[in-house]
């Protein structure tokens, strides 16, 4: 079957995880993605956390499913080859700080008079004005910025906490997919191509507010509730494990209290979500009284009284543990494949399931540069690739 993006084609000239994450999840759905990297060196994601024989877990994660050519944008010959790319393509992504492009005339205005149909997509970390424009722009430096670490920080202590994880790099890469696949609609309607300019600032801001920022929201809020909704859930310990129940409903609140065998929860001041709200001290009381409960049943025993209470509940498991999870099992979350160089794989599907146009978890990752020659083959160069790679130009 034909997948959703079958016949669209991408140059990707960004780096690290933003950029490289939302084209790999695009070439899931079929877009042809020609991934443009530095001679020599290539894509820092390469180099960065686990990997084997050279290819690191995060590149195969951010490039499946892609096409390598090394190319040097700095020399005229180089830039030309890019110039080549993008009037053949559907989209160009890039992720350099604002003006880089421009000025080595590879910017939106540039390649639009070429190609007027382009979406040509700018990521960067605190968007192209203001003073903070010109500033490198590392995921913690966004968390920091666009308040996700002090969403994170110890409701007591009040320090803030950064996410393990580059969460404002996939959040950007994210919004980018959402934004690439709305302008590619666009362009269907007859409304041309167009730049997008992403910053990650906007998208974690934006991501961050939908539930986190309700005082900043709501300027004229009596501040009595903390501006998350969710700033004092904390996870169950059980005797063999640790779990999490989100009881926002009444029945979830009492079928709760049930299943760990609470008292108390028929006080009125704790009857509905609305008197919850007004009792913010009583309903703590339960919760506490809940937490220790907590301690005196097995992860077996509380997932049955939870699920026979209708409780919305959930174990807390472990990356390593996932995959054998009955559950992960048989919604094929993993698929297992083979690289030719790091061996075994074993990846996340496609998150989004089509029904008419299936999408696909991409291939192996490239080597640098593994299809230099084939990608300028297609663009009417393979007679002058020898030329190209003694000048440098490419790799």
């Amino acid at each position: 079957m034909t997948r959703p993006l079958e016949g669209i084609r991408i140059t990707d000239l960004s780096i690290a995880l933003t950029g490289p994450y939302a084209s790999a999840l695009l070439a899931d759905q079929g877009a042809d993605v020609v991934k443009v990297e530095r001679v020599g060196f290539g894509d820092i994601a390469r180099w960065v956390g686990v990997a084997v024989n050279g290819i690191s877990a995060l590149f195969q994660a951010c490039n499946r499913g892609k096409r390598s050519i090394a190319v040097d944008i700095s020399l005229p010959d180089g830039q030309e080859i890019v110039r080549r790319l993008a009037a053949q393509s559907d989209v160009f992504i890039q992720n350099f700080r604002p003006g880089a492009l421009d000025r080595a005339g590879l910017g939106w205005k540039e390649l639009s008079v070429e190609n007027p149909d382009l979406i040509y997509v700018s990521l960067s970390g605190f968007g192209s004005i203001g003073p903070y424009a010109h500033k490198g722009a590392y995921d913690t430096v966004i968390q920091a910025y666009a308040g996700l670490a002090t969403n994170q920080s110890d409701p007591d202590e009040g320090t803030p906490v950064f996410l393990r994880q580059t969460a404002a790099d996939k959040i950007t890469a994210l919004y980018a997919v959402q934004a690439i696949t709305a302008a590619l609609f666009a362009r269907e309607r007859g409304l041309g191509g167009q730049h997008i300019e992403l910053s990650m600032t906007d998208a974690v801001v934006s991501f961050l507010w939908a539930d986190a920022a309700g005082n900043e929201m709501m300027l004229d809020s009596d501040h009595t509730m903390n501006s998350s909704f969710v700033q004092g859930s904390r996870p169950f310990r059980f005797i063999d494990g640790w779990g999490i129940a989100t009881p926002t409903a009444d029945a979830d609140f009492h079928g709760m209290c049930r299943a760990l065998g609470v008292e108390g929860h028929d006080d009125p001041r704790v009857a509905t979500i609305g008197e919850r709200r007004r009792n913010p001290e009583a309903t703590a009381d339960i919760m506490r009284a809940c937490h220790a409960a907590a301690g005196n049943f097995t992860v077996a025993e509380v997932l049955a009284t939870m699920d026979e209470h209708r409780v919305p509940f959930g174990l807390v498991i472990a990356p390593a543990d996932l995959p054998d999870d009955p559950h992960a099992r048989a919604m094929g979350l993993f698929e297992e494949s083979v690289h030719p160089l790091a061996g075994r794989l074993r990846q996340p599907r496609h998150p989004a399931r089509f029904g008419g146009t299936p999408s696909a978890i991409g291939g192996p990752a490239p080597t640098l540069g593994q299809h230099t020659d084939e990608i300028l083959g297609e663009l009417g160069l393979g007679a002058a690739v020898e030329a190209l790679r003694a000048s440098g130009s490419v790799a």
